[in-house]
Parts: C-alpha cells; structure tokens; sequence
C-alpha cells in the first residue's frame, strides 16, 4: 500500500491545481467543494492550512475566495502532501520485522517510498498543470 494520500492531502492538491489553473482568479471555496464533491467545512480546513503555507490567499468580501500565491514553478507535489502527512513516516516499522523475508520485504518497501518522494518532490505545480491539460484533450 505504498504511498496511498489521505483525503485531506488528496483535496489539497485539487485545490492547489484548482487555483493554479485560473492564476490571479479569485475562485469560491464552494466551487471546488463543488467539483469536488467535498463539504465546504471540510475543504475550509485544508485551505485555512495552505493559507498559513502561504500556498494560497485568502481574499474576503465581494467577489472574494482563494487565489494561487506560489511560485507554480517551485511548488511541488511533496512540497504540499508535507503539510498533511509525512510521506515517509510508516517505512521504519518494516526492520523490527519478524523474518528474513519480512525485512527484505520491508527495504524494497521503504526503497518504493523513497522512489515516489523523490517523483513527487520533482513534479512542481506547472509540470502537474500541463499533464493534466494533456489528460483532459484524451477524453471528455
């Protein structure tokens, strides 16, 4: 079960891509709930943390909502799912394995990690833009 996100990381990354599509937009916490199919409150608590990240802006009143505030250029992937979880936390348990076989297991395991962080920590916001422009000219 290598590198499966939690709910709250999976939104992040919707929203974060959401905003970064429409840059300099203002776009409405309700409408990516909305896509989404995610609660409203929910998804405030996401972005109330990628605002403290500094991730997003939190603009009020009329016409507000949250516009992308990074460098689309620097931000990763991990960069992100950091900020909910830690990617690499669960390898260690594997070496206190009972068998042979189960450590072996678990150093593959821990290398798998190891390989998707390194993935997720070169794929910025702008790279994960343009594959999912690409994805969406395959099929409707």
């Amino acid at each position: 079960d290598a590198m499966k996100l939690q709910k709250n990381t999976e939104l992040a990354l919707y929203s974060v891509l959401e905003f970064a599509a429409r840059p300099g937009e203002n776009v409405p916490a309700a409408e990516v709930a909305a896509k989404y199919g995610e609660s409203l409150h929910h998804l405030a608590k996401v972005l109330s943390e990628l605002a403290r990240a500094g991730i997003v802006d939190s603009v009020r009143g009329v016409g507000g909502g949250y516009r992308f505030a990074a460098n689309p250029r620097r931000l990763t992937l991990l960069d992100v799912i950091r900020l909910f979880e830690d990617p690499g936390a669960a390898a260690p348990a594997a070496v206190q394995a009972a068998t042979p076989v189960d450590r072996a297991l678990g150093q593959v395991l821990a290398e798998i990690d190891q390989i998707a962080q390194a993935t997720l920590g070169s794929i910025t916001v702008a790279t994960m833009l343009n594959m999912v422009e690409r994805a969406g000219r395959r099929q409707p």
